[in-house]
């Protein structure tokens, strides 16, 4: 391994001083390591490989990229796999978790659904008041009136991102305010 890194990394640095031989001879060592790299990887996390060449071309555009910032008197093995680890993230982020499960095989086990309590017009009402009048406005627009965070933004002349906020801690105070009537 140490004898690739060096060629690999003497590669680098003369593709850095404008040798463009040298340069396609890194690419090409490079995207058969990634390959490898990304594939192990792939299915160490659970996933099929369909994914890898894109993944190893991303990789590669990235150090295509980015080749200026590796320092020349460090190994460049660490750098090359912060690299593909980062594009590795990236497209897992993308893609996300999915399992797909029938519901049909699943449905004796379901719960039947419970019967929920309703809170009156006027208990609510009580409830919201105890908010701060923005926050009880955007919690009322998104839990009652059913608007997305974009259409309350527009009605109440708010960024998307205050709005969330706004909802995120009115709701966190309805909450303790329940856990503390329950009590």
């Amino acid at each position: 391994m140490k004898e690739l890194e060096d060629e690999l990394a003497n590669w680098m640095r003369a593709a850095q001083a404008g040798d463009a031989a040298a340069y396609r001879r890194l690419l090409s060592t490079l995207a058969d390591l990634l390959r490898r790299w990304v594939r192990r990887e792939l299915a160490r996390q659970g996933y099929g490989i369909a994914d890898a060449e894109d993944i190893v071309q991303e990789t590669l555009l990235a150090i295509h990229l980015k080749r200026a910032s590796w320092d020349a008197d460090r190994a460049i093995l660490p750098w090359l796999r912060a690299v593909t680890r980062h594009k590795l993230i990236d497209n897992l982020r993308r893609r996300g978790r999915r399992v797909m499960v029938p519901v049909d095989d699943v449905l004796e086990t379901l719960a039947a659904p419970e019967h929920e309590e309703t809170l009156s017009s006027e208990a609510l009402d009580r409830h919201l008041a105890t908010l701060p009048p923005g926050q009880s406005q955007v919690v009322r627009a998104i839990s009652i009136d059913g608007l997305s965070p974009a259409e309350t933004a527009k009605r109440l002349t708010l960024s998307e991102g205050a709005v969330r906020v706004a909802l995120h801690r009115g709701l966190t105070a309805l909450a303790k305010a329940a856990r503390r009537s329950e009590t």
